[in-house]
């Protein structure tokens, strides 16, 4: 298309569903967007939106089009991440994308880092979705992987950074209720909290040993997982480093080797020379190593 101000600000009518709105994010005058709006869609042939009093809803060809804008502004953004990221100075913004169960370790670290390197600004994303490096996305992912597998991208540079074990719990209050398991052949007597789907290293386990009807609480994150064995809704995993904050949990089952979780440092390869990833993979492998995880 030759004109991607008349695509962008299509993309932003979209997103906010009115002229003004989208003439505000933009800061143009309102008549430079109803402008645009009707040169993209006499060009196209279609009607990209249906007016309406409230404002503007997309057609199916506006939720192509929204689409298909969205994914290269993205691309647009990832190539001057990249672009200002090869400067050599410590500045500009860092994004590190995490899974949240690490944010009490990794939070402070960057708050540190921040102060050391003022010029920095810190963007820490823990949301369920893939933060995608090769579009600039984030500039660092702290991935969880299963003990053994391997990345398998290409374009990326993979570190090892940090290991935990995850053990069976409950809480006192499920014990006092439903008694304590005396062998592993009395768990599938008990009830289990369980993750929708997840590539955990236990799952295959608790698969084996408790019957799909023994799972009676189910959640779909790892934090809702926690909670719900802190409630007592059942017996369930948790990783060592967080039962140092409930001292009202008992051990079900000791850590198993299979269980062990490895922690992945992730950079793309074209931006993991810069300044500001090496200073940031430097300073997080060292707090790493005074971090009890086990």
């Amino acid at each position: 298309m030759e004109n991607w101000d008349e695509i962008r600000t299509a993309m932003h009518v979209a997103q906010r569903g009115t002229v003004s709105g989208a003439a505000e994010a933009m800061a143009v005058h309102h008549a430079t967007v109803i402008r645009h709006i009707d040169a993209l869609e006499a060009r196209l042939g279609v009607k990209l939106f249906q007016r309406h009093a409230r404002g503007y809803t997309p057609t199916e060809a506006g939720r192509d089009l929204l689409s298909v804008a969205q994914t290269t502004q993205e691309q647009f953004s990832g190539l001057a991440s990249r672009i200002k990221g090869q400067t050599g100075s410590i500045s500009g913004e860092l994004v590190v994308t995490s899974i949240v169960e690490l944010s009490r370790f990794i939070t402070p670290a960057l708050a540190e880092f921040q102060a050391i390197h003022p010029d920095v600004t810190v963007r820490f994303l823990t949301g369920g979705r893939l933060f995608r490096l090769e579009y600039g996305e984030a500039h660092v992912a702290i991935r969880a992987m299963r003990q053994g597998a391997r990345a398998d991208q290409p374009d990326n540079v993979v570190q090892p950074f940090a290991r935990t074990t995850t053990g069976l719990v409950a809480a006192q209050s499920y014990v006092d209720r439903l008694g304590m398991p005396q062998t592993e052949a009395d768990l599938a007597e008990h009830h289990f909290v369980g993750l929708e789907s997840s590539t955990a290293p236990f799952n295959d386990w608790l698969a084996e040993v408790a019957p799909v009807n023994r799972i009676t609480f189910r959640v779909d994150d790892t934090a809702a997982m926690r909670d719900a064995i802190v409630a007592g809704a059942g017996i369930g995993f948790m990783p060592s480093y967080h039962l140092d904050q409930h001292p009202n949990l008992v051990k079900i089952l000791t850590p198993r080797p299979h269980w062990t979780t490895d922690f992945l440092l992730i950079t793309h390869v074209d931006l993991h020379r810069t300044a500001k990833v090496q200073a940031l993979l430097t300073y997080l492998k060292a707090k790493a190593k005074i971090w009890d995880l086990s």
